[in-house]
């Protein structure tokens, strides 16, 4: 047994099969015949791998069992020597296991490289899709000394035989299936060392492990011929050499790979050269492999050899996103990125390439595109030296894309005794390195007071240990304060390679995270500027990375909102919503998202916006009770949304008692609810005070005019400095409707009903008759002109009849209406006689500090004498409008009017907010 362990572990130690089988010490053969972990550098290696007992020797050396032979690749045998081609007329390709994953995808690979219309071709594939962990597998059993080593191989040889039958036929499938055959024999007799020896050396297996590539790659090359195409395979054990580091990373031997790679196309010279990825040789030529994404670095440095036109990465998505779709939903393809963008983003975790990849394409400015091998209509993501100008002008050009890695820790080093004092750092991180962790971030301020640093979780505990006894000493003597470590934390890392000549970036994302409520533990910014790093705590980590990513990717205008009241105007809203959403966000770069909708009984919630065409059934099928805690909490708690509005579009006092709370947590508010600015007037007050204190904004054209520009415009007359003398119009549309129609000898209680069957007024007409509704929009008229007025210090002639106040029902109010006809009569009779007319008006009178709601009588020329319908008329005077007032006049109800006003400062929030006017 011992020999057998010498034999695993000593490659100049050779067994065979048979003496696998019955456990017979093997003789110690000469290595030169024998490829599987060294062969003398002046030969030209062909991947021999050879198992021979004593007995077999001599058969052996006249014929070699191959582990993979070039027995399809004709070899030029011509003396002439043919010159390597190099430069543009070389595209290369790289496939990734997904691609290669069955004989259907190997066909669709198979397309893509016979239409590539470059001149030249080289393709370097992954093994079919696990078969590496399938194989990595063998070995660990076999290590386990798990029989089930040998069922799994039996699958191994399965998979590629049933996929070459799809492929392949005539003397390609022969030939290929006699050499798998082959090489699986030979790898149960590897295993079956392995189990006995209960190890293997990293040597083999690499070498055991790098079977997939060369199944898959010859694979590959016979279905290329099969369609006409000239093509060779390359084993790269033979082309690429590399030298392994300290650090499970290798680098690659260029000038000895480039030789090799002109020794091996001077005798298999061909235009579409398919060849394995992943594996490489030492300058000993012991195979090896080139470690996490080996088949991309396989790609990158082929490219560098041939200095290529392009590297084209073909994988299973449609390029690098913006930020990891699986947390950010609004996550993009993006068009372009520098090196040093993709670099920064794939140490930082994104799934771009291995930093490594980038280094070899860099040289000779060679561009890699990652494109989807299942969606070609896309162009992918292209990685070159310089993105000038390819993005557009805004933020998003700027930060190009958002990372994040999770389960580390933050070790903490604070002490007074640390500033100043030389060689703290270097003791620090001497400790970090003897425990072997990987330091992913470094902060320190410039007092020099303290130093953090991150590093993976399961490794804080060893660097916190090796730390404590280091400096026990300075701990002890209190020179430090403590070694401090901060556990469940994630990194997230803004990139961009014109953040550095961009001024603001990292205020607009620190702005993106206070707003989400997100703490940063940490930061960590370079001179260069491609990054700016930050720690926050896990659980924090997605909210914080769709927080920022929407700062910067969505429309500044992206609004969540929450409509409240889905009645007659909150339904007619969200029809207009709907028929407008998609014209706004495509013209005018607003994205309105209406994330919920409640009334009183029932509410519909959604994380990525409601479907307003079918809003109601959904509402049906999927609502919840109503609670208005909660609805705010879902609308406000969407931090990938940078802002957020209450639309209140109910009448109700209780839902205008929240606006003050909604304000102070920054939730923008829109209403045509009169009662929180009709209502006391301390709250209202400190209403205003909080709104004027902050950047959230309040907005309330509606609760005047329905969609006329009533509080605008009287905003802008007291924000240019014109001085309001008087406010006088017909504010109530029922009422501008009732005394239109009241003329000739038609009865009041007649042109009521009428109102009321026409839908002009309330279900109780009481409710517009009493005067309650045009009183509360004189005192908010009042109020924004600067008076301090209550509801109660308003007088209002009620036009319902003292007897009639207290009727059971609307019904009985209408029944016993007429009754009372002939008061207004005689006022109407009156008044014609004087040539004037009756309209029910609301005074604000500034020179006497004092507003009224009463029934008066105007000219026949007057202006609010001209009015037809149910129109609303306001006459502004001011010392600049005295002789002449200025007078807005329109429909002032109505579901639609009013709709449309509440709509109107939705997008005048949107402005303000940064839409483009």
């Amino acid at each position: 047994m011992a020999s057998l362990s010498s034999a695993i572990s000593n490659p100049g130690h050779i067994l065979s099969p048979n003496a696998l089988a019955h456990d017979v010490k093997p003789k110690k053969i000469c290595y030169s015949q024998c490829h599987a972990f060294f062969l003398p550098p002046h030969r030209s290696p062909t991947c021999r791998m050879g198992f021979v007992s004593g007995l077999e020797r001599k058969k052996t050396l006249k014929s070699q069992i191959f582990a993979s032979v070039t027995v399809d690749t004709p070899v030029n045998t011509s003396p002439e020597k043919v010159q390597l081609p190099k430069g543009d007329t070389w595209s290369v390709h790289k496939f990734g296991g997904t691609c290669m994953g069955s004989s259907e995808r190997i066909k669709n690979v198979a397309k893509i490289v016979l239409s590539d219309d470059s001149e030249r071709k080289f393709i370097v594939v992954s093994a079919m899709s696990k078969v590496t962990d399938m194989i990595y597998d063998l070995i660990y059993k076999a290590q386990s000394r798990d029989d089930s080593y040998l069922s799994a191989l039996d699958a191994v040889l399965e998979k590629h035989r049933s996929t070459a039958f799809d492929l392949l036929d005539g003397d390609e499938l022969g030939s290929f299936l006699a050499q798998l055959n082959h090489d699986i024999s030979n790898l149960k007799a590897m295993l079956r060392a392995i189990y006995i020896a209960g190890h293997a050396t990293e040597s083999f297996t690499d070498f055991v492990v790098g079977h997939g590539e060369l199944w898959s790659a010859q694979m590959l090359s016979c279905v290329v011929r099969k369609n006409g195409v000239d093509c060779n395979w390359m084993d790269t054990r033979e082309v690429l050499i590399v030298n392994p580091t300290s650090s499970n990373q290798v680098d690659p031997d260029f000038k000895e790979s480039e030789e090799r790679l002109e020794k091996w196309y001077s005798k298999n010279p061909s235009k579409t050269i398919v060849a394995t990825g992943f594996i490489a040789s030492t300058p000993q030529n012991i195979p090896t492999t080139l470690k996490r994404d080996g088949s991309d670095f396989s790609a990158a440095i082929m490219g560098a050899l041939f200095k290529a036109r392009q590297v084209t990465i073909w994988t299973d998505v449609d390029g690098v996103y913006s930020a990891d779709p699986r947390k950010v939903s609004e996550a993009v393809i993006l068009k372009t990125l520098s090196y040093q963008e993709a670099w920064e983003m794939s140490y930082f975790g994104a799934n771009v390439l291995h930093p490594r990849t980038i280094i070899p394409v860099m040289r000779y400015d060679i561009p890699i595109i990652i494109r989807n091998v299942f969606n070609l209509a896309v162009p992918g993501t292209k990685i070159c030296r310089s993105t000038e100008d390819e993005d557009g002008q805004g933020l998003e050009s700027f930060v190009k894309g958002f990372a994040t890695i999770d389960n580390l820790a933050i070790v903490n080093v604070e002490g007074t005794g640390m500033a100043g004092v030389p060689g703290t750092a270097s003791a620090i991180f001497s400790a970090v390195k003897d425990v072997g962790a990987n330091v992913i971030m470094i902060s320190q301020a410039s007092s020099e007071h303290s130093v953090c640093f991150a590093v993976p979780e399961k490794e804080v505990n060893a660097v916190s240990e090796l730390l404590q006894s280091r400096f026990r000493e300075a701990l002890n003597a209190g020179r430090l304060s403590q070694v401090q470590v901060i556990p469940n934390c994630s990194i997230l890392a803004a990139v961009g390679q014109k953040m550095a000549s961009t001024p603001g970036v990292s205020a607009t994302l620190f702005n993106a995270l206070a707003k989400a409520n997100i703490n940063v533990r940490a930061i960590a910014q370079g001179c260069s500027e491609y990054n700016i790093t930050v720690v926050v705590k896990r659980e924090d980590c997605i909210r914080a990375l769709r927080a920022v990513h929407s700062r910067f990717y969505l429309s500044r205008t992206t609004i969540a909102m929450g409509i409240i009241g889905p009645g007659l105007i909150g339904g007619t809203l969200l029809d207009q919503l709907r028929d407008q959403t998609a014209t706004l966000k495509e013209e005018f770069n607003i994205d309105l998202r209406v994330m919920g909708i409640t009334g009183s009984r029932t509410m519909l919630l959604s994380e990525a916006g409601i479907d307003l065409s079918r809003w109601k059934e959904l509402q049906k099928e999927k609502g919840v009770v109503a609670d208005m805690e909660k609805f705010v909490q879902h609308i406000h708690g969407n931090h990938f949304i940078p802002n957020t509005v209450l639309v209140d579009c109910t009448a109700d006092s209780s839902i205008a008692s929240h606006y003050y709370d909604w304000l102070r947590k920054g939730i923008h508010v829109v209403t045509p609810n009169k009662k929180a600015n009709s209502g006391p007037l301390d709250q209202y007050l400190k209403l205003r005070a909080l709104q004027r204190q902050s950047y959230t904004h309040y907005f309330y054209e509606a609760t005047v005019g329905a969609g006329l520009p009533i509080i605008n415009t009287l905003q802008g007359l007291l924000e240019t400095g014109d001085k309001i003398l008087r406010i006088e119009g017909i504010f109530s549309g029922t009422l501008s409707y009732i005394f239109n129609n009241f003329i000739g000898r038609r009865t009041f209680s007649e042109v009521v009903a009428e109102a009321k069957q026409a839908g002009y007024t309330e279900p109780d007409p009481r409710d517009d008759l009493s005067g309650t509704d045009v009183c509360r929009k004189v005192i908010i008229l009042a109020r924004e002109s600067g008076l301090k007025l209550e509801l109660s210090d308003i007088p209002v002639e009620s036009l319902v009849p003292e007897p009639l106040k207290d009727s059971a029902s609307a019904e009985e109010f209408m029944q016993k209406l007429p009754q009372f006809d002939h008061d207004l009569a005689k006022k109407r009779q009156i008044a014609e006689d004087a040539g004037q007319v009756l309209r029910y008006v609301g005074v604000v009178d500034m020179v006497n500090q004092e507003g009224a709601v009463k029934l008066q009588t105007y000219k026949n020329d007057h202006p609010f004498a001209q009015l037809s319908g149910a129109d609303n008329i306001i006459a502004f005077t001011t010392t600049r409008y005295k002789d002449q007032p200025l007078i807005v006049r329109g429909p002032g109800a109505g579901a639609e009017v009013t709709a449309g006003g509440v709509f109107s400062d939705i997008l005048r929030l949107a402005s303000y907010l940064g839409a483009p006017s």
